[in-house]
């Protein structure tokens, strides 16, 4: 491994320290990841738009910045690759839709403009499904984001190109976004770090529906450190969002013990999900490693009854509102999945929308309840292993049939509704290579804590091994 290559994979932390102190500098660190990128990234398909030379010029002025002894922010010349899904000022963003193939917006978005603050490189944009719909990453635009563990084999989605990147030391930064899992399972796949953060921690703006609290925008990165540090630079107010919170006030610290914590342990969910016989088997020292920290852990797991419904309903719903119109009027220029979801949307009913958020609020006070008993929830990230690029999504899991686009991805799904800050974090590799990430779950508005109880795990479970490429 060369020296570039060597500094391409290390943490974001570390290469902020770097930075930081001039032992490395931004354009220095930058044409690393542009040689790597183009090394790489036709065999994966991780970065769909680049700008070097765009590039090129922010860093210059970093260095320069920096050089003159002016303020500079916390991720201050580190590299970031930006999800298509969110608007970049100046750099085209399609959705991964071929009808927006040279859409050029004039302004960043709120996430965006957060991390060019905070002294983020722009280098491009990730791949995504068409229209972020789905937890497998392809369009007809750029094609399928491969796995950089197993050619061939799928990095998730839809924050799939962001995870792929990561995991192949392209970027030290991304960010995604998450309704049933968008940055949890990529992040699971491809043995990265993925924060679900509570709803308003990282505020979405522009949003047309800003009141909705089942998308959300958040970190990811190759550590739980380097996720805590991006979400320091996304995380906290805008006036302009309804929902937004403050930045975490909890302990900023990164423990590497844990005595005394209370821990619900639900390889299932409560018999609630199938698991593939590879993925529980991956999982299983899990339990091990927590006690191990000094934790008490027992099998348990909160009444996610409605659960189900209240996802299905609010998405369906959020859906017929975004690509209705569409889907009647040109039905030919989206995927199926987009279709048969908007359908649902439009066939719903005031009664439907008006039960779906009664079984949200019973949902959120079992949710507390169930927090009251415990200060943490570990369940599987995925429900399967990586499956071929080829394939849309898995029909099967353990004999169990799935029905839809959705279904297989219950294991982030039935959680996405309660509220709940999620990170997945990975927990190792099956035998014969393939990652496997492990569900950190947390009270509502306890993102911390989440963050702190996935670097004790990480550390304990130690580094997973980078990717052959």
């Amino acid at each position: 491994m060369t020296v570039d290559e060597e500094l391409c994979l290390r943490p974001a932390t570390e290469l902020a320290a770097l930075l930081h102190s001039r032992e490395v500098s931004a354009r220095e660190l930058l044409e690393a990841s542009l040689a790597r990128i183009d090394r790489l990234n036709p065999g994966l398909t991780a970065l769909v738009t680049l700008d070097p030379e765009g590039a090129r010029a922010s860093a210059d002025v970093a260095d320069a910045a920096l050089a003159a002894g002016d303020p500079v922010g916390p991720l201050h010349g580190l590299p970031v690759a930006h999800k298509d899904t969110h608007v970049t000022g100046g750099m085209r963003t399609t959705w991964g839709w071929p009808v927006y193939a040279d859409h050029v917006p004039a302004r960043d978005e709120l996430v965006v403009e957060r991390l060019r603050r905070a002294g983020a490189i722009r280098v491009g944009k990730t791949n995504v499904p068409e229209f972020a719909a789905g937890s497998h990453t392809f369009n007809t635009l750029f094609g399928a984001t491969h796995n950089p563990y197993r050619h061939g084999l799928s990095a998730g989605g839809s924050s799939g190109g962001a995870a792929a990147a990561l995991a192949a030391g392209l970027v030290p930064l991304a960010e995604g976004s998450d309704m049933g899992g968008s940055l949890r399972n990529p992040a699971a796949f491809c043995g990265v770090v993925g924060l679900r953060p509570t709803p308003g921690r990282v505020p979405t703006w522009p949003a047309p529906m800003a009141w909705s609290q089942l998308s959300v925008q958040g970190p990811m990165g190759r550590t739980v450190a380097d996720v805590a540090l991006t979400l320091s630079a996304i995380a906290g107010p805008d006036p302009r969002v309804p929902i937004s919170l403050d930045a975490d006030t909890g302990d900023p610290s990164l423990p590497e013990e844990l005595p005394g914590l209370r821990v619900a342990w639900a390889p299932d969910l409560g018999g609630r999900i199938a698991v593939d016989r590879a993925v529980r088997e991956a999982l299983a020292p899990v339990v091990g490693v927590f006690e191990g920290l000094g934790a008490t852990v027992e099998e348990a797991c909160p009444d996610l009854g409605g659960a189900d419904d209240v996802f299905g309903t609010l998405r369906a719903w959020l859906f017929d509102a975004s690509f209705g119109d569409l889907v009647r009027r040109s039905p030919e220029l989206v995927k199926e999945a987009i279709r048969w979801n908007a359908g649902q949307g439009a066939r719903l009913t005031g009664a439907d929308l008006a039960r779906a958020e009664q079984q949200h609020t019973r949902l959120f006070e079992r949710i507390v309840e169930f927090f009251d008993r415990y200060d943490v929830l570990l369940a599987p990230t995925t429900q399967v292993l990586p499956f071929p690029v080829g394939q849309e999504y898995p029909t099967e899991i353990d004999g169990v049939e799935q029905a839809n686009y959705l279904e297989w991805m219950r294991s982030c799904t039935l959680l996405s509704p309660t509220g709940c800050p999620a990170l997945s974090v990975p927990a190792g590799l099956t035998p014969d290579g393939l990652p496997v990430g492990l569900q950190v779950v947390g009270p509502p508005r306890a993102d911390r804590r989440v963050l702190a109880i996935g670097h004790a795990f990480e550390k304990a479970r130690g580094p997973l091994p980078a990717p052959v490429l």
